[in-house]
């Protein structure tokens, strides 16, 4: 099971010192990926949790391709009705032959509607103009004599039926985002379902799961996966690596803006996880392009 991070690209405390200090960190640390957000206009809506300076993920994703050579980098998730699909399939191919692991292409519908507004972007379509994009990007890798894009994989984030439904169509992964303890386990079989109805292979499992580390346990009726004591989120991970989980990303942002001027605790509580994985686990792999 493939470990990352996300790493928060966004926020008073972040600039390209801080982002080259990440990179640095997590690839130190030994996780396999680095993934980071998506958004374009930080409108009302979007800037209480990610308020500028908003670092574009290609733009970024890019400069770290040349400061890291162990991580697989990606995006968590791009918003797709924001680019046309053309230009997400060449900057995704080109990406992904920069970087020295290559790429991941983490995908949403997104949620914000002022943002939508911004940018002329009808969000009552935005279901299905990610749909359309997503199908127009696919079409654009295949061919390679002008995309070269090899073989990126493309996980469709959200936890609605919808995204269950469309990573089972168009998604090498699903990609579900910050749940509660429990409900991956009957969201994995209305994933199974969804696939035997479109009559598909069943998508690999690659949940972003909150880090909050506690010195007290929490209640599972009260937390998230990936939030409690040190010992809960191991066996959280445990949990995820028997269900099938291809890949995890953790989430150290907690949402509060003013977190980003302190990465040191995010830095601290990921160098803990570490710690214990590499304790009790095999060597964490790293997957090829």
């Amino acid at each position: 099971m493939l470990l990352g991070v996300n790493v928060p690209n966004f926020g008073p405390g972040t600039d390209p010192d801080v982002l080259l200090q990440w990179a640095q960190t997590v690839e130190g640390l030994g996780y396999d990926l680095l993934m980071v957000s998506d958004h374009i206009a930080v409108t009302p809506d979007v800037a209480v949790r990610y308020p500028a300076p908003f670092y574009e993920p290609f733009t970024t994703l890019a400069w770290l391709a040349g400061v890291t050579s162990r991580v697989r980098l990606g995006t968590t998730v791009l918003v797709t009705p924001y680019r046309h699909p053309l230009l997400v399939a060449r900057m995704a191919a080109n990406l992904n032959q920069i970087a020295k692991l290559g790429l991941i292409l983490g995908v949403g519908v997104g949620g914000k509607r002022e943002e939508f507004a911004a940018l002329g972007i009808p969000f009552e379509r935005r279901g299905r103009l990610t749909d359309e994009h997503l199908e127009a990007i696919r079409t654009a890798w295949t061919d390679e004599r002008d995309y070269g894009a090899g073989r990126i994989p493309l996980w469709i984030g959200g936890n609605s039926d919808a995204a269950l439904r469309r990573a089972a169509r168009l998604g090498d992964a699903w990609h579900p985002m910050k749940f509660t303890v429990g409900w991956l386990d009957e969201a994995s079989i209305r994933l199974t379902d969804a696939a035997d109805d479109l009559h598909r292979p069943v998508p690999a499992l690659a949940p972003r799961i909150a880090l909050r580390l506690t010195r007290r346990p929490l209640a599972d009726d009260e937390r998230l996966v990936g939030e409690g004591t040190i010992e809960q989120v191991s066996a959280d991970l445990e949990h995820l690596r028997n269900l099938g989980a291809h890949a995890v990303l953790l989430d150290p942002y907690h949402g509060d803006p003013e977190e980003t001027r302190h990465p040191e605790q995010a830095w601290g509580a990921l160098e803990t996880v570490a710690d214990v994985l590499h304790r009790t686990a095999p060597p964490m792999e790293t997957e090829k392009r």
